[in-house]
């Protein structure tokens, strides 16, 4: 694939330094390793054809072939929120994949903590974000995303694709310039405090949301309901007997979805 993925002419800040790599091993690691190295700013987004050892949740790998899919990582600088509202960010993100892909695919849903699916269908998109902290607090926040977009075969048994759903096959590089401009709408949408909207988009469109469910934590398989999502991102279950528990991401997993 040609370096398609340029300046970014329609955005205020995001995009405006772009770097593609036919191949590599995570977009994240290379962005962090850019970060680490002053190599670059607030607004550049690393972009691969293939990764290799792409990164998810929990320590997943994340499964993409080459040239079918979006696999890239933004550099944000959130420095005007505490560090313990970092899950705002999380919201922000997945408001904004969940806006775009929904132009598109009908019933998209949220999976917390960062997961965009289509109930019975699957899994099309993940984020994974990565920080660096420094004395001053939340210096960098790299944003890894990951977009099931044309690939149809060889997807794990819990994802789907925009093109195995729709039957259709989509333009990388128009996708692409949509996803980054909702991203940065978001991204100025928390940056001027409109918290409260962002937490009640994000939980508007959250899977699973007061409905009862089965779950795995460290105590084993057990039947609740999901309320919401606490100021740090835990995730409030209600469990039978009206007993409510908040769980980090490591701590509990979906038996659905």
């Amino acid at each position: 694939m040609k370096n398609m993925y340029k300046f970014l002419a329609n955005t205020i800040f995001l995009g405006k330094d772009v770097h593609f790599l036919p191949e590599c091993h995570s977009t994240n690691d290379k962005a962090l390793s850019f970060v680490k190295k002053r190599q670059i700013k607030e607004g550049g987004i690393i972009i691969c054809d293939f990764q290799s050892k792409g990164k998810g949740q929990r320590g997943n790998e994340w499964l993409s072939e080459a040239g079918k899919n979006l696999t890239f990582s933004i550099v944000l600088s959130p420095n005007f929120l505490d560090i313990s509202e970092q899950f705002l960010l999380n919201m922000a993100i997945s408001n904004a994949l969940r806006r775009l892909l929904g132009e598109y695919i009908y019933d998209l849903k949220v999976k917390w903590p960062n997961d965009i699916l289509v109930p019975g269908e699957g899994k099309l998109a993940g984020i994974l974000i990565e920080n660096v902290f420094g004395a001053k607090g939340w210096e960098y926040a790299v944003v890894g995303i990951g977009i099931n977009v044309n690939q149809v075969k060889n997807l794990h048994p819990k994802a789907s694709s925009m093109a195995r759903i729709t039957g259709s096959q989509f333009e990388l590089e128009e996708l692409f310039k949509l996803v980054i401009i909702q991203i940065e709408q978001s991204y100025i949408r928390l940056k001027r405090g409109k918290e409260n909207e962002i937490r009640d988009e994000y939980l508007n469109h959250l899977f699973l949301l007061d409905k009862k469910s089965r779950f795995e934590s460290i105590e084993g398989i057990f039947e609740g309901t999901i309320r919401g999502v606490d100021k740090n991102g835990n995730l409030i279950v209600e469990k039978t007997g009206g007993e409510k528990n908040q769980f980090g991401i490591k701590e509990l997993r979906f038996t659905e979805g």
